[in-house]
């Protein structure tokens, strides 16, 4: 009995000692077990990307956790400027949201391509199909503002619209309106591309604009042409369809090594082989630049 007894007693010491090692983040080995989180914000168009890589990325590396929220690129760069979280996702480039000292503070990695498309009601889209650019000019800076002014059905043009702090809406400003600013619509401003495409889809005379990512194998809204040329990923790579622009994850000066090594994955040759099937264009693929 004496000898069970110990028996006993000394596997229970084992026990304890080999909980108290994993909790101190020590195996047998010696070897360090870590748990870390990379947290990130900002670009509503590539959220969707950054969520899909973070689960692919947790799959293969257990230990890491990304965490991932929207809230517009100006939200991602001020959050990663402050230090609230290791990467922001932007649409443009930092200086055009930030100081020129903050945004020099920065390391930008551009991880791909995005196309913006203007997108309208399935309704609207059975007649108008095409518009030039001074149509498009004149719809979002409401100078028009019945469909039938460009060949639709006789309905208002009810615009949905993007907040100051969307890098969307600064790219679409910047290629797709020559820099007009485009009208405000409070009650319809929102910076959620799903809910954005909701409401452009529930509405009859409704046009708002959204990232190619969001419009794959979806029918619920309709792209529209710009002077004869569609948005498509093939028309983005040659360069004939201007409504384009990278997609940044910046970090502040030389990043923690976990969120380095997620944008590395993502800017690697095995996720580039999914950015496409996303809605994604890959950097590497365009023959234009900016």
């Amino acid at each position: 009995m004496k000898k069970i007894a110990c028996s006993v007693f000394g596997m229970m010491m084992m026990i304890a000692a080999g909980s108290a090692a994993f909790a101190n983040g020590t195996k047998d080995s010696g070897k360090k077990v870590t748990a870390v989180t990379v947290t990130a914000s900002g670009s509503s168009a590539l959220l969707p990307l950054v969520k899909d890589a973070a689960a692919k990325y947790r799959s293969v590396n257990p230990g890491v956790s990304v965490n991932v929220s929207g809230g517009g690129s100006g939200t991602g760069l001020a959050q990663v400027s402050d230090g609230s979280v290791d990467i922001g996702n932007s649409d443009v480039f930092a200086e055009s949201k930030l100081s020129a000292e903050k945004a020099a503070a920065l390391v930008d990695h551009k991880v791909c391509v995005i196309t913006m498309a203007p997108v309208i009601n399935n309704d609207i889209a059975k007649t108008v199909k095409n518009l030039t650019k001074q149509q498009l000019i004149g719809v979002f800076t409401a100078k028009i503002t019945n469909w039938k002014d460009v060949g639709g059905p006789d309905e208002q043009i009810l615009l949905v619209t993007r907040p100051t702090t969307s890098g969307t809406r600064a790219l679409f400003k910047q290629y797709a309106l020559d820099n007009n600013d485009e009208a405000s619509n409070k009650s319809l401003e929102t910076d959620d591309s799903g809910t954005l495409l909701q409401t452009v889809s529930q509405n009859r005379g409704a046009v708002g604009y959204l990232a190619l990512s969001y419009l794959v194998n979806n029918t619920a809204v309709s792209t529209v042409s710009i002077d004869g040329v569609a948005p498509t990923m093939q028309n983005t790579y040659s360069g004939t369809y201007p409504v384009w622009g990278y997609e940044h994850m910046y970090t502040k000066g030389t990043a923690n090594k976990a969120a380095n090594d997620f944008i590395a994955y993502i800017m690697g040759p095995e996720y580039g082989k999914l950015m496409e099937a996303q809605g994604y264009c890959v950097a590497s693929k365009m023959k234009v630049s900016r």
